[in-house]
């Protein structure tokens, strides 16, 4: 199964978890609480706060030499955007890949979708661990702060 395929099927719409696809094209299912998605939804609105030239989106699908992965945010350039605005699916990463990690999540598991990001063309990685603090990542390793947005919180704190 492609992308397309699975955006289109009728037993995956308004499902209350995100899919991916892996390199073979099977399904992997992605549950999440609701302190996951707040998470999610404050980087998005913050990373708006602190950055110009584009915006963030949810869950946005980018193509990776592993399949289909779903960052939980990303930010787009207005041309990252205009590039891949007809995809189901980004052909590169966007310029910051971000991921919440859950309880379930292995370390590991955030390691190997930072290399698929990096490799697809991200120049940042974030992970927001459980406790809402916030890691930075380069392809050079962590970073005490994001470069690309210097001013970014080193904490989510949910209200």
């Amino acid at each position: 199964m492609n992308w397309e395929e699975a955006c289109a099927a009728p037993s995956l719409l308004n499902l209350p978890y995100k899919i991916e696809l892996n390199e073979w094209g099977t399904i992997m299912m992605s549950p999440v609480s609701l302190q996951h998605s707040y998470y999610a939804k404050e980087i998005g609105i913050l990373l708006e706060e602190f950055l110009e030239g584009g915006f963030s989106l949810l869950e946005a699908a980018v193509e990776t030499t592993k399949g289909t992965r779903v960052p939980d945010v990303a930010w787009f350039t207005r041309e990252h955007w205009q590039k891949n605005k007809g995809n189901f699916a980004a052909s590169t990463a966007p310029m910051i890949c971000v991921e919440v990690l859950s309880p379930s999540n292995a370390w590991g598991e955030m390691e190997e979708k930072k290399a698929l990001f990096f490799a697809a063309g991200a120049e940042e990685v974030w992970v927001c661990v459980p406790d809402g603090k916030m890691r930075f990542f380069t392809t050079n390793g962590e970073i005490k702060k994001s470069e690309i947005a210097p001013g970014f919180p080193l904490e989510i704190i949910l209200d």
